[in-house]
């Protein structure tokens, strides 16, 4: 073995906070440019990139990087910055440095990137170190494929191959400092990993497998000299929000041989992450896995609803890309016959595992399913007496957590992009079940870097797309507003202010009239909706909440000039939908729950729409939802606002086709994207109608901000008991702690409440009650006693300050 040589060591640097006039920290202060990576130099491989779009698609082998350092004795503490421009893996004397994966987090790489610290105290040794880094292309080095025929995310998005920057520094106990960076002494090789793709795959070969690579012992002589590499040109930060991580694991139900030697594995429910397998083989001998979301009548893999921008026949991708854009791996044995094999560098969503040409028949316990998303606190819950609502929600949190890997996606398999519609439609149930605070911050930063000044763009990170209008891009402000609401982060309201103004001048200047003429409306709507509907509505949205901002701000000009613009707003559409006769085929439920949910009818005239929208619900087949999009989420409030619950809970606890309970009924275990079953086209894992998650919290549990007291020191509990429910439990986590609703309703006329109110806030409660009942506490942590209560319309109203109460509803006096 050749021998190694001491590295010298640089000084620490001091670092020092750069401090910007923009909005970056996720602090709420002005926005930094992090330098806990000090010196060190963005470095990669010598090799250029290919120079035709067909050639991407050859073997393109993930670089591995190793730098010995010598360390002394007595170390206090080794923190080690690090990121990347795609995806990078790094160890330490071969240990994985952290759990995290797919680091860092998909941005705008031209304007911020995002990195991570880790401790290595306890992982350094005295005298020699390896720190190794493995390299992957992530979403800075995608292929030219040509999504739907003709969106190549290269031409639209900062690409290049992959590098890296890092910085170890080390502290000794007698105060001395000492740090490893990145520059032209780290070396690089090849490794096993040939192709990565977050769309269609890995391909990695055992028998190019270098053993030992990693040790601080190996012999790297053979291995190139890195090259100093230009910056892709972000601003460095680091990052503030949960990391992906393996969350859960789970073995398969069903292990399926076919009649040629592939076999199917059922996972027994749909996810987005890995797998782990145990192989064995021969040298040379091939193992191929494809995955999706469903099998044919035969037992046959249907990968169908996960390929990649619909890229489904020959040419439609571009030179060089597949025929199919399935989702597939493969790995090639070496010498070691006998291994357990995962991907490190791509991603999968599928309940069904396709394996091919292993010369063995696996068993369920050499596989295991590696469940993967950003890794946000799951604290809050929602359960009932319906075995079938339940297995909705629990769908729609398996949806909501499988597009969560670092942004919030549509579908996580064929597109995985972070689309501004299904923020709009369901940012605020995500918020029911999730801690989002921190990613939707990273969201909000995530849309200022895709946004420009001439057109609306669709997604954040941008990624070409400029089809879907203002109800998409609209998602900047109305995410800022929920933050507001649900989390009273008034930072995010003070940093993005004078953006926000911006924005909406931008608006007023694509549309000078006021209403929105152009763009995608009630998305999967089962009958035509206007975009005039939806996206004047959106920009009323905005308008109002512009109004409550730059009241919150002390800015009385543009506060009354926001008034005067969600007036004007408000007047166009009640003009245009609600005075006038609506011609031609509409979607009447869009239409009215529309009017409704955005308060544009007058009071006298509510009844009426109320009525209306009714009668468009009894036409429907089933005498159900048709909605789409934003009509759902708004049909769902809408109704639940006007005293209409118990309809909506007959909807919903209900298997008849269209609806949650038909997706169910079929056998799903994430939320579709389209109210029909498809095997085919759409999208099974799909968030957009998870909004009945937040109708589960808001109007069974009765959990809701109250917007004159954002951040919930202030809340309402206001439950609704559907007769054919015997009990709902619900849990939240504000700001202040945990709220609990929780009621069980006897059928006898007795109902019994349960409720947590969290110290320093107060509840506003409403409870059902009717005029044979009485209300009386059962019990009381703080001794309290209802003193003042005000009766209307068969609902009981009161406030309780903090504590934990159990109240009785009930016809007979107690």
């Amino acid at each position: 073995m050749k021998a190694l040589k001491t590295q010298s060591f640089l000084s620490i640097q001091i670092f020092i906070c750069i401090i910007f006039s923009a909005c970056g920290d996720p602090t709420g202060n002005n926005e930094v440019d992090y330098t806990d990576l000090g010196n060190a130099s963005w470095i990669g491989v010598r090799e250029n990139l290919p120079t035709t779009d067909s050639l991407f698609y050859l073997e393109s082998p993930s670089p591995l990087f190793r730098k010995i350092f010598m360390a002394k004795d007595n170390i206090r503490s080794a923190s080690l910055y690090i990121t990347a421009a795609g995806y990078y893996r790094a160890s330490i004397n071969g240990k994985r440095v952290g759990k995290s994966y797919f680091d860092p987090a998909w941005t705008n790489f031209s304007k911020r990137i995002y990195y991570s610290e880790y401790d290595l105290t306890t992982e350094i040794k005295k005298g020699f170190n390896c720190l190794g880094v493995m390299l992957g292309n992530g979403f800075y080095n995608p292929l030219p494929m040509k999504m739907w025929g003709n969106l190549n995310l290269r031409d639209n998005m900062p690409s290049g191959k992959p590098i890296f920057i890092a910085r170890l520094k080390l502290e000794y106990q007698n105060g001395q400092k000492e740090e490893i960076i990145t520059d032209k002494s780290w070396k690089y090789h090849y490794g096993p990993i040939r192709k990565n793709n977050v769309y269609l795959g890995e391909v990695y070969n055992g028998g190019k497998e270098i053993a030992g690579w990693e040790a601080s012992g190996f012999d790297d002589s053979s291995w190139q000299q890195v090259i100093k590499s230009n910056s892709p040109g972000g601003s460095l930060q680091k990052a503030f929000f949960p990391p992906i991580r393996i969350t859960e694991t789970k073995k398969p139900i069903a292990i399926t041989a076919l009649e040629d030697d592939k076999y199917v594995v059922d996972m027994g429910i749909n996810f987005t992450g890995l797998y782990k397998i145990h192989l064995k083989g021969e040298p040379g001998d091939t193992v191929t896995f494809r995955f999706g979301e469903r099998i044919y009548a035969d037992g046959r893999l249907n990968p169908m609803t996960t390929v990649a921008g619909q890229i489904k026949k020959s040419g439609t991708g571009g030179p060089g890309a597949p025929e199919i854009a399935w989702q597939a791996d493969q790995y090639i044995f070496g010498e070691e016959s006998d291994t357990w094999y995962t991907p490190e560098f791509t991603f999968h969503t599928y309940r069904y595992m396709e394996i091919d040409g292993l010369n063995h028949t696996p068993t369920i316990e050499d596989i295991e399913g590696l469940m993967l998303h950003t890794n946000v606190r799951a604290n809050n819950d929602f359960a009932c007496s319906s075995p079938l609502v339940n297995d909705i929600q629990n769908a729609t949190r398996q949806t909501f957590l499988s597009n969560l890997l670092s942004v919030q996606s549509d579908c996580p398999a064929r597109e995985k992009f972070g689309y501004g519609g299904d923020l709009n439609a369901t940012s605020e149930a995500f918020i029911y079940n999730f801690d989002m605070q921190d990613f939707y911050r990273k969201t909000i930063y995530d849309w200022e870097d895709a946004m420009n000044d001439s057109t609306f763009v669709d997604t954040a990170p941008y990624v070409g797309l400029q089809y879907c209008g203002l109800s998409w891009e609209s998602a900047f402000l109305t995410t800022q507003y929920n933050l507001f609401l649900y989390y009273n982060d008034t930072a995010i309201i003070k940093a993005f202010y004078h953006k926000n103004l911006d924005w909406m001048a931008k608006v007023k200047h694509l549309h000078p009239e006021g209403i929105v003429k152009s763009g995608l409306s009630d998305h999967e709507s089962l009958q035509p909706v206007p975009v005039e509907l939806t996206g004047t509505t959106h920009y009323l949205q905005c308008a109002r909440i512009m109004q409550k901002f730059a009241s919150f701000m002390g800015d009385e000009g543009h506060q009354k000039e926001f008034e005067s613009l969600a007036n004007k707003l408000s007047t166009i559409v009640l003009e245009k939908f609600w005075r006038r006769p609506v011609t031609g085929s509409i979607n009447k439920q869009t239409l009215f729950a529309t009017l409704l949910y955005h308060d544009i009818i007058p009071p006298n005239e509510k009844q009426a729409a109320i009525d209306s929208l009714l009668k468009s619900i009894a036409t429907q087949p089933s005498g159900h939802f048709n909605t789409g999009i934003f009509g759902t989420k708004y049909i769902l409030e809408a109704l639940s606002q006007t005293g209409n619950t118990d309809m909506v809970y007959d909807i919903v606890n209900s298997t008849e086709y269209p609806g949650w309970g038909f997706m169910i009924d079929k056998g799903a275990t994430t939320i579709w994207e389209t109210w029909k079953e498809s095997d085919n086209v759409y999208s099974n894992c799909h968030p957009m109608f998870g909004s009945i998650s937040e109708w589960f919290y808001r109007w069974l549990g009765g959990i809701r901000p109250d917007p004159n007291y954002p951040g919930f020191q202030k809340f309402i509990i206001n439950p609704s008991v559907p007769n054919a429910l015997s009990y709902v439990n619900t849990s939240y986590h504000s700001p202040f702690g945990k709220i609990v609703s929780n009621w069980t309703n006897s059928g006898s006329n007795d109902q019994i409440f349960e409720i947590t109110v969290p110290q320093k806030s107060i509840a506003k409660i409403s409870l059902p009650i009717a005029e044979n009942q009485k209300i009386s506490f059962l019990e009381s942590s703080n001794g309290y006693s209802l003193t003042s209560s005000q009766k209307e319309e068969n609902q009981i109203n009161f406030e309780l300050p903090s504590g934990e109460y159990v109240i009785s509803v009930s016809g007979k006096t107690n």
